[in-house]
């Protein structure tokens, strides 16, 4: 039988290579919010599968990975056999939906703002394409307990200062809040029905234009007089920014905390990146509340990182009302980026020692440990007989210098 060496659709292998970046990256953002007091936690990343489906995911819950019950559990003989009948647990989707289980699950033993911090895969059973996996990594910080502006501010200030640490500069911070999006939405005539499926068309307002959203909203079967309503609020928010939203019944607290939290961030941004108000962003998770954001970076037609504020899930779990907001980093689309950038590791000097098979290998060992106590990574290989084409091999892996082994002579010298 013919074996299939390709990793299952829409998952992939990790070369030596991108592994090292990726590691690199992680431990500069983990370190980034550790120092910020963010405290890192663990969570499976299988869940009931009650609480994926009851979480609000949008359309994130079409995509769930189900997983079947086992043993006695699991009777096919049972007739009108349901979804319910078959799986009892799910893969994560996200890092928000096992957050807020941790948090009801061990709250008695944390702090009452609860600063927290996750890296880990989450699996969505979507198409498969470039730069779109079914499993994929994610970095998240979440603070859990306040529901003041204080949070939304830390949240984008820290995840502004991870992406500084790698030297991601050009970016910028697109800022709103579902609060807005539903008070402009239902002010111009649409009812709480039709909110979800107007903001699905407006989302695509920088893909399509103007035009482009005035045409679905009218395929649609929206009500006409509502459908003009919402374009020429749609240009005047665009002209006027925040300064226009009380006019489209957001309520005058609304308006005052979304601009104190565009001036404020922007204040300590001081120029490294701008955060900016954008009515049109939506975010697809049917959980969030209140504010919302993302990071776009250069010219990419995607965000770097996303997140808002989701006050009723935490405590759903409960039966209370816990505040809870948090800012994820994309941490592949991120990764994909800097590699077409070329990015290199800082500060790693990564040395091959080759050697002759006529060489006492042990000798070999000891130089290449020499060379390690001195800060480089050594890795020891036999020497080839096409010594250039070797060379240009380990160069192309990421090796800075060679060396070949020479006894006490040995020395190193640059891969260029």
């Amino acid at each position: 039988m013919k074996v299939n060496l390709n990793p299952a659709k829409g998952m992939r292998d990790i070369t030596p290579r991108e592994k090292e970046i990726r590691d690199y990256v992680e431990g500069v953002i983990v370190n980034t919010y550790k120092r910020s007091g963010f405290e890192l936690i663990e969570t499976p990343v299988v869940e009931n599968i009650e609480n994926l489906i009851g979480s609000k995911g949008g359309e994130n819950l079409k995509l769930i990975y189900k997983i079947l019950k086992r043993g006695d559990k699991l009777n096919f003989e049972k007739e009108s056999l349901a979804e319910e009948d078959l799986a009892d647990l799910g893969l994560r989707y996200d890092l928000t939906v096992p957050l807020s289980r941790f948090y009801c699950n061990n709250r008695a033993s944390l702090p009452s703002v609860f600063k927290a911090l996750q890296v880990g895969n989450v699996f969505r059973a979507e198409r498969a394409q470039k730069g779109r996996y079914r499993s994929f990594k994610q970095c998240d910080i979440d603070i859990i307990g306040d529901s003041t502006k204080a949070a939304e501010l830390e949240l984008i200030a820290t995840t502004a200062k991870a992406l500084t640490a790698l030297n991601v500069t050009d970016f910028a911070v697109r800022f709103n809040d579902r609060r807005v999006l539903k008070s402009v939405i239902l002010n111009c005539g649409f009812t709480e029905e039709e909110f979800d499926g107007v903001c699905i068309i407006v989302d695509k307002l920088d893909k399509i234009g103007m035009s482009g959203v005035k045409k679905e909203l009218s395929e649609k079967s929206f009500n006409s007089v509502s459908v003009e309503k919402l374009m020429t609020a749609l240009e005047s928010i665009n002209e006027k920014g925040t300064e226009c939203l009380e006019e489209y019944g957001v309520p005058e607290e609304v308006v005052l905390e979304v601009k104190e939290i565009l001036d404020d961030s922007n204040i300590y941004a001081n120029g490294k990146y701008d955060v900016e108000f954008d009515f049109t962003l939506i975010r697809g998770m049917g959980y969030y509340t209140g504010s919302i954001f993302e990071i776009a970076y250069k010219n990419l037609g995607y965000s770097i990182a996303g997140g808002g504020r989701y006050d009723e899930m935490v405590g759903n779990f409960i039966g209370e009302k816990i505040p809870a907001i948090g800012f994820s980093i994309g941490f592949e689309r991120l990764v994909n980026q800097l590699m077409e950038e070329n990015f290199k590791v800082p500060d790693l000097e990564k040395v091959v020692l080759l050697f002759d098979s006529t060489d006492r290998y042990i000798d070999v060992l000891a130089k290449a440990e020499s060379l390690r106590e001195t800060g480089y990574a050594v890795s020891v290989y036999e020497k080839a007989k096409k010594l250039g084409k070797q060379l240009n091999q380990f160069q192309g892996y990421g090796y800075n210098k060679f060396a070949v082994y020479s006894g006490d002579e040995t020395e190193l010298k640059d891969l260029t």
